[in-house]
């Protein structure tokens, strides 16, 4: 696997790995509703009905977990398995969020993973990508 340039040092992730998700989550499912959502069209809508998603900050030992609940993401507990999982280390995915760095990129270096449901983690990338800058 090549190696993020940048990672966060063990202390950090230490710490990071103890707090709880479900802040976090509210945040992610509020990113997803601002900027995924309005460009969902009815197809994908259907496709990702009920549908776990879950963001893993692999270097901070963090996951977010989202489901699509037919009008928005909402964050979700962790007590069933996610049907993708799309990890990356903090670093990565602040280059895929201000779009300095292409996913397709990132995942044949393998800085970036998808693991589960793949059409769902490409419905998710595709969307992404259609999105104007």
């Amino acid at each position: 696997m090549n190696a993020s340039p940048y990672r966060l040092p063990a202390p950090v992730r230490h710490v990071l790995s103890r707090l709880p998700g479900r802040p976090g989550a509210w945040l992610f499912a509020a990113g997803l509703n601002a900027g995924l959502k309005p460009h969902l069209d009815d197809d994908s809508r259907a496709q990702l009905l009920r549908k776990r998603l879950r963001l893993a900050v692999l270097d901070a030992g963090v996951t977010f977990d989202v489901a699509w609940n037919g009008r928005s993401f909402a964050a979700v507990t962790s007590k069933t398995a996610p049907d993708v999982v799309i990890g990356a280390t903090l670093y990565d995915l602040g280059l895929l969020a201000t779009r300095r760095e292409d996913p397709d990129t990132l995942f044949f270096s393998r800085r970036l993973v998808m693991e589960g449901d793949t059409e769902l983690g490409l419905l998710i990338k595709n969307t992404l990508d259609a999105i104007d800058r």
